[in-house]
């Protein structure tokens, strides 16, 4: 016969219950989890029928800590608690498994439909209103699920596989639900190869830096170049940027990958005229890390590379997850005579507070305004406001993405000094930019590859 309930005990050994107790919230913990999907998946060893899990997460949690302070945080988490137990059916659970992180156990959903429902339905419950003092907070929730359907689905996979999903719905945005599918599940095996494929280049020192120019708009002169890691493995053949840079943070890799980079690129650029900088871009994992500005330096002193002619690039983006720590890094760097550059302005949020709050020496004019210079308005009127505060504020300007000659007279006629872009040239390993800087580097940038 089918069985599809559970068959918890009513009783367990005095104590045990404490032991699988969430302190804060009495809800169970994660060990209290995995005793109830465990026996779940045993009971229905014989005759499997679907039941589903997910995982809740609360989005941006630590800004309320930090604003409201713990103990607000730890009502707020509480009030969740209470909700999520409201929304349970009489078959169905819900436990507390990480800091804001909340797992549940529904025993009679039997499809991905249902799931998501379910999952959409208690992601509307934690949206409502908190109230916390005399003050009033308002939250959102992600969620990832997945399903049991055989014998080899252990609760430690259908963890694994809701967590997936979960990664996939905060990567989408805030208050979204996501089912684990097959798709994804080929999706992750591709990335654990890349990921496995991208350690062994790191540790072989096989990722490259390659030097795109940095250009004064009106001489045409090049006076720095931006780094850019480029990788082409044995067997995957060339990995995009976009794809191994976002694995590379996610998996804990990007220190290592930044430091290999970073000393290569300045070992290249030791032969270069005296004149160029050399831009670099920093990660937002590297921002939080107090490690970073020792890093930087141990590998300017070890390769003879002049603190004055680094540039780091960060976006707004990277300083949001720590300021505090951010601010820190970037005063160390700025205290031994790095740069230290704004990349990608005007797609952040609070890009007015940062420039404020953070003493930057130059700032980069997102290419998405740069691209629709020439028939969008508003484009215009922006980047001239963005110059006009640069020249208020002392910085320098670099526009990204230039590719036609009529941006470059826009921009010039705007007051913009600096520009990259395809138009100056594509991205080039360290060989071909320094046979182009042996055969004129003073003469105006013609790219060795376009």
């Amino acid at each position: 016969m089918l069985s599809v309930l559970p068959s918890w005990p009513a009783n367990r050994p005095p104590g045990e219950d404490l032991v699988l107790t969430d302190p804060l919230t009495g809800l169970g913990n994660l060990r209290r989890f995995f005793d109830k999907v465990n026996r779940l998946i045993s009971d229905r060893a014989d005759d499997p029928a679907p039941f589903a899990i997910g995982v809740l997460d609360i989005d941006g949690f630590k800004p309320i800590n930090d604003l409201l302070g713990r103990a607000a945080g730890d009502e707020i988490l509480q009030q969740v608690a209470m909700r999520l137990r409201a929304a349970m059916d009489e078959y169905s659970i819900v436990t507390r498994i990480g800091a804001d992180e909340f797992a549940f156990l529904c025993p009679m959903v039997f499809s991905e439909e249902a799931a998501a429902e379910k999952a959409r339905m208690l992601v509307e419950i934690l949206s409502a209103p908190y109230d916390v003092g005399h003050r009033t907070a308002r939250l959102s929730a992600s969620a990832g699920c997945s399903l049991f359907y055989s014998e080899e689905d252990t609760t430690e996979l259908l963890l694994n596989k809701a967590e997936t999903a979960l990664y996939q719905a905060k990567r989408a945005g805030r208050g979204v639900v996501v089912v684990y599918t097959r798709e994804m599940e080929e999706a992750a095996k591709r990335i654990t190869r890349i990921e496995q494929a991208l350690r062994r280049a790191v540790a072989a020192g096989e990722v490259e830096p390659h030097f795109q120019p940095i250009v004064d708009l009106a001489t045409r002169r090049v006076v720095g170049f931006e780094t850019l890691a480029r990788w082409t493995d044995r067997d995957l053949g060339e990995v995009s940027p976009a794809v191994f840079i976002p694995i590379a943070e996610e998996r804990g890799i990007i220190s290592q990958l930044s430091q290999l980079i970073l000393r290569k690129a300045a070992e290249a650029a030791q032969d270069w005229p005296d004149g160029l900088f050399l831009s670099f871009n920093l990660s937002p994992s590297q921002l939080v890390d107090q490690n970073t500005g020792l890093q930087i330096l141990s590998i300017l002193e070890r390769t003879g590379f002049s603190p004055r002619r680094l540039e780091i690039e960060i976006t707004e983006s990277g300083l949001m997850s720590d300021p505090a720590s951010a601010a820190r890094i970037i005063a160390d760097l700025r205290r031994v005579g790095i740069r230290v550059s704004l990349d990608d302005f005007g797609t952040g949020q609070s890009s007015l507070g940062r420039l404020r709050d953070f003493p930057f020496d130059k700032l980069k004019i997102d290419r998405a305004f740069v691209s629709s210079v020439l028939d969008d308005r508003p484009s215009e009127h922006i980047i001239r406001a963005i110059l006009a505060m640069c020249e208020g504020l002392g910085m320098e300007a670099v526009a990204e993405g230039i590719e036609e000659e009529a941006q470059v007279h826009r921009l010039v006629e705007f007051g913009c000094q600096g520009g990259q872009g395809y138009l100056f040239g594509r991205p080039c390993d360290a060989e071909r930019t320094l046979v182009y800087l042996r055969r004129g580097g003073g003469q105006a940038w013609q790219s060795p590859v376009h």
